[in-house]
């Protein structure tokens, strides 16, 4: 009974493991997507939308970016998976990068 129970728990750790795993691989290639062109901060005037636009662009991404290096020492953030995360992320920083009249490149 110990060993099939041993077995079953060996099982299910390995089974997460490679989950995980599947899953940070496809949070870091969204995170390669987080990329804003045709848009040049120095001539664009200074507002406070356009400020608050830029400061969107880079929390989007530092936090995208932080939720995959945690999830990769072990820490799980959210009750759904790591992916989703990244792309509710990445649709802030799209969405603050079209604002801005820049372009980024869909996945």
């Amino acid at each position: 009974m110990k060993f099939f129970f041993i077995m079953a728990s060996s099982a299910l750790l390995f089974g997460c493991a490679l989950g995980s795993s599947s899953e940070i691989k496809s949070a870091e290639k969204m995170l390669e997507h987080f990329q804003c062109k045709n848009i040049e901060v120095h001539d664009m005037p200074q507002s406070n939308i356009n400020t608050f636009h830029q400061q969107s662009l880079a929390v989007s991404k530092q936090k995208a970016s932080t939720y995959i290096e945690q999830y990769k020492e072990g820490q799980t953030l959210f009750d759904m998976p790591l992916d989703e995360v990244v792309e509710q992320q990445y649709q802030l920083y799209k969405s603050a990068c079209q604002s801005l009249g820049g372009v980024t490149s869909d996945f």
